[in-house]
């Protein structure tokens, strides 16, 4: 829930919309063997986006987002055993479970169709691990340990290029002190501090949240400064450790390839304030890294209304959490140039990993791409119509062409003085990241966005 690239309240595509006639045909979508009854106003998930349930690339032997997660539910579990892992959650939650249960307001960004897929007005696929938060607190008694990890596939509507994809994959990690003992909190953060001392990698840390105000990022009433500032270390000291293990793993890999003459000796942090809805105070770790500040992940101490959501008593627990998203640190971490290539199931790809190990991917080909301009006016209002993000524009293109799609991209935007009507023109970019794909088999892609475009939106292509 706190992937900073991806936080579906932080980013917002541009507010073009469209027009599409709605239906009232009763139909039922399956999803791992389960059934569920559409919802005409608000089923929008695709079969192609159904079709990516069962792959769970955090759980693919040899995969590189299953390589990351693994190396870092090792290095957090290592300090004190306080970590039960769930890695098997099914994607299908309740509107409860996504947003109500996380302090989520009714008109927050993130519960909108143009973001989320729907399956019906009560489900849809999660757009955040934290949407088995509560679930998880729920347990912390039964397992007998103070924390947990989530890892799962989330799902967003989102543009298409190659740092984005409609499904991604992220870890969420959360530590509990149920009596909010003083003393306990002190033993487990000098465990802590001493498990990154002894670390091979060395960090150079910069606290910039510590120059803002309270008032800027302020602490629940019901906690104490200290109990604050201390639980606040242990998050910030468990996320460094984090960051000093995967780091150090790509370090120690660039040496051994001997593929960057400018390897760093150390690696430079910082953390800044943030906002998160179910958080407070919160903040953002960023790590230097060539020669950009890259943010790595989102965290904070969880608010109170959640953990009462879960069933704790009031004033009875502190807690934090954090929340990264794996793809992007694992492109990052093993120099993949284009999301689409973690969903291939070519063997040039796979076979270029092993679990335990960080290594450079060896690109094997460049395939030639082919783009195509789709062009056309948007209909008129009417009262029958609703109005459709733009999004949907980009899920209608996916639904087509599947990972044979690069990028879509607008380009042209135009309003005729005379009418008053709008015309768009969009760019798609079709490539293969495994073969040559052939003109005729581009042309039959395009034709069925041009259909698609005109019997749902009501579009003139020009």
């Amino acid at each position: 829930m706190y992937s900073v690239t991806r936080i579906c309240a932080v980013k917002r595509t541009p507010s073009l919309f469209l027009r599409c006639k709605s239906t009232n045909a009763d139909q039922f979508i399956t999803i791992n063997n389960k059934t569920y009854k559409s919802d005409p106003e608000f089923t929008n998930v695709t079969p192609s986006i159904i079709s990516h349930v069962n792959r769970s690339l955090h759980k693919k032997p040899n995969h590189p987002v299953n390589i990351l997660r693994d190396l870092i539910e090792k290095k957090l579990s290592s300090v004190d055993d306080a970590f039960t892992t769930y890695n098997n959650f099914t994607p299908v939650v309740s509107t409860f479970e996504n947003f109500d249960s996380l302090g989520f307001p009714a008109d927050h960004p993130g519960r909108s169709k143009s973001d989320t897929y729907y399956v019906n007005d009560k489900t849809l696929l999660r757009t955040h691990t934290s949407a088995h938060e509560m679930e998880c607190y729920n347990k912390v008694d039964s397992t007998g340990k103070p924390g947990f990890l989530i890892s799962a596939d989330v799902y967003r509507r989102d543009e298409i290029d190659k740092t984005h994809y409609p499904v991604f994959h992220q870890m969420e990690g959360c530590r509990v002190w149920k009596n909010r003992s003083i003393d306990e909190i002190k033993s487990d953060l000098k465990v802590l501090q001493k498990k990154l001392d002894e670390h091979e990698m060395k960090l150079i840390v910069e606290d910039r949240s510590l120059e803002n105000t309270p008032e800027e990022n302020p602490k629940q009433q019901y906690m104490t400064d200290q109990e604050v500032d201390l639980v606040s270390q242990h998050l910030k000291r468990s996320l460094e450790l984090v960051i000093s293990e995967v780091f150090n793993q790509k370090i120690n890999s660039m040496k051994k390839e001997k593929n960057s003459e400018n390897i760093p000796n150390e690696l430079k942090v910082r953390w800044v304030n943030a906002y998160f809805p179910w958080t407070t105070p919160s903040w953002e770790i960023e790590v230097w890294w060539n020669n950009d500040w890259l943010e790595v992940c989102g965290c904070g101490i969880v608010q109170q209304q959640v953990l009462l959501n879960a069933g704790y008593e009031k004033d009875s627990t502190i807690s934090w959490a954090f929340g990264l998203g794996l793809d992007r640190i694992a492109m990052l971490l093993f120099e993949i140039p284009d999301i689409r290539l973690l969903w291939s199931e070519d063997n040039r790809f796979i076979s270029q990993f092993t679990d335990g190990s960080i290594n450079t991917f060896k690109p094997y080909s460049k395939y030639p791409g082919s783009t195509r301009d789709v062009a056309f006016w948007l209909a008129d209002s009417s009262k029958d119509s609703i109005e459709i993000h733009e999004n949907d524009l980009m899920e209608i293109v996916r639904n087509a062409a599947g990972s044979l799609v690069e990028s879509v991209k607008l380009i042209d935007r135009f309003q005729n003085p005379k009418t008053n009507k709008t015309s768009l023109c969009y760019r798609i970019n079709y490539q293969s990241m495994d073969r040559n794909i052939t003109n005729d088999e581009v042309n039959q892609i395009q034709k069925q966005v041009e259909t698609e475009l005109v019997d749902k939106y009501h579009v003139s292509l020009r």
